[in-house]
């Protein structure tokens, strides 16, 4: 313990310099996915199951990380961002803990330092809130508590870690992954009790799995006992196993040719590191004596970018652990090496050098958004024009204009409107990429959503006419146009338009019926004929 205290300074100057880039950053407008968790959470805080007001795929574990969040820090964006903030601080110290029980405290140091920097860099769009943030934390909390049962051999910390990892395949469903990785090491970590004791192993690998299946089991009895089992298992397993096949091989070889330079080359340096670190099973003993973990723990992080062949850039993050443990491999095992073998133990400091030229070299790549930009000019350069600080505008303008009770409904993709305004939808379907999409769900989906809404009679309805947003393909089913283009029109009034322009231009009330778009990116906002008001 004595030996690592000169390492807990330095890690707590990185921890704070992050935190402060993510606090410059603290009011960023949420884009969809984070607008989605969002509402989730907020529904949940009201009572209201996952499901039921709200159709998603994913599984509800971050919907619950975000719920906690909002009643901690508020329901607001900057709540979101601090939040975050402290699940990103608290990954980086047990990142570092994770190094150091390995290859002792200055590899902890380092994959600390390099988990803050590569999660928090705007390759990965590290400053959204996207799940992957949530399944890496109850990841690394899950390893470092199976590394301590296979060195304790207390039999709760197997169930304990179990737990974790079941937590991190909660939050989304390729932290799996995780779950699948401490089978594999507990197998090989436990090797000798099989040999010796089989039922003391089986009884070891029963608890690890109960930890694992727990969180699920419990979620599937409670959505069960809310009445929200069937859209459950609908959007998590049925739909999401269509939507995880609709790539082919070559289709998603592709888009990992277009999306690794993204998330990779801002932070090249750092993973040419982590390259050297997986060399270093080679060349060094203490590597050597963890290959397994290594190569096992990169190889089903890089399984959990995989699944749906999308590689979008936040999916990477799932991979960031590994390659800062790897990175503090790098360092930790070179400067060892270095001290064993040359008389002048002056060159030892040269891994550790060469890292902080990497770092730093990092950060100079990334100073224009890191440093210059704001968080509005920050969500443009990452965004471009998806209306995601005009959804904030229009959602506030929906909230000063209706009753608590109102229900809204936005035709396109944009959830943190329902958030922004704290109303109800009057669809689950808060996306509208599933009705898009060339999948055999399509077409009920959108008679489904068109069904709710006319059941609804939602106050406003806003109409997000924005390419990125509603997801339209050149073979998307066109009922839901056709139900836009004549039922709107007979059943609400227009009341508001942003143009996206190279600005936004907002135009309200009677303006609005007389304005013409100048561009081909526009949010229409309508309320209902004859409704009040809120006075």
């Amino acid at each position: 313990m004595r030996r690592s205290l000169p390492y807990y300074l330095p890690l707590l100057l990185v921890i704070v310099f992050f935190s402060m880039i993510r606090w410059h950053f603290r009011y960023a407008p949420l884009e969809r996915d984070e607008g989605e968790y969002a509402y989730a959470g907020q529904l949940m805080l009201h009572g209201i199951p996952p499901y039921t007001l709200l159709y998603s795929m994913k599984l509800p574990g971050t919907f619950a990380a975000y719920a906690a969040i909002l009643l901690v820090f508020g329901q607001t964006a900057r709540g979101v961002h601090l939040g975050l903030l402290v699940v990103n601080a608290a990954t980086t110290f047990l990142m570092f803990l994770l190094g150091k029980r390995l290859f002792g405290p200055l590899a902890g140091l380092v994959a600390g330092s390099s988990y803050a920097l590569l999660s928090t860099s705007p390759a990965v769009i590290g400053f959204a809130g996207h799940a992957t943030h949530f399944v890496v934390l109850a990841a690394v909390i899950g390893i470092l508590l199976l590394l301590r049962a296979t060195q304790s051999q207390r039999p709760w910390l197997y169930f304990c870690s179990g737990l974790f990892l079941g937590l991190a395949f909660l939050m989304k469903q390729p932290g799996i992954m995780f779950a699948v990785f401490g089978g594999l090491y507990l197998v090989k970590a436990e090797r000798q009790t099989w040999r010796d004791n089989r039922r003391e192993f089986w009884r070891k690998s029963a608890l690890y799995v109960c930890g694992v299946v727990l969180p699920f089991a419990i979620t599937c009895l409670l959505l069960a006992l809310a009445g929200a089992f069937g859209n459950f298992w609908f959007w998590t397993v049925l739909y999401a196993r269509q939507y995880a096949t609709t790539l082919g091989l070559r289709e998603g070889l592709d888009t990992l040719w277009l999306m690794l330079p993204k998330a990779v080359l801002p932070v090249v340096m750092i993973w040419g590191l982590a390259g050297i670190g997986v060399t270093a099973i080679v060349w060094n003993r203490a590597a050597r004596t963890q290959w397994f973990f290594l190569l096992t723990f990169l190889l089903c992080s890089a399984a959990a970018v995989c699944p749906g062949l999308y590689f979008r850039q936040h999916y990477f993050i799932l991979l960031l652990p590994a390659v800062a443990l790897l990175t503090g491999v790098a360092v930790g095992c070179g400067t060892a090496s270095l001290k064993q073998h040359l008389r002048s133990r002056v060159w030892a400091v040269l891994p550790l050098l060469v890292f902080v030229g990497a770092f730093a070299g990092s950060l100079y790549l990334q100073r224009n958004y890191l440093f210059k930009a704001g968080p509005f000019i920050g969500s443009r350069i990452i965004y471009g024009t998806n209306p995601f600080s005009e959804a904030d505008d229009v959602a506030y303008y929906i909230k000063n204009h209706s009753a608590k009770d109102a229900r809204v409904a936005v035709l396109g993709s944009e959830p943190e409107i329902y958030f922004y305004a704290d109303r109800r939808s009057a669809t689950g379907y808060i996306y509208t990429y599933g009705l898009m999409e060339e999948q055999p769900y399509a077409g009920e989906m959108q008679k489904q959503m068109i069904n709710e809404i006319e059941a609804a009679q939602p106050e406003y309805v806003v109409l997000v006419n924005v390419a990125t947003s509603f997801g339209r393909l050149p073979d998307s089913k066109t009922l839901i146009f056709d139900w836009i283009d004549s039922y709107v029109p007979t059943h609400y009034d227009l009341v508001g338009i942003v143009d996206l322009l190279g600005y936004s231009k907002y135009v309200w009330g009677d303006a609005a019926k007389t304005y013409h778009p100048q561009s081909n990116q526009v949010v229409k906002i309508f309320k209902k004929k004859g409704g009040l008001n809120k006075s």
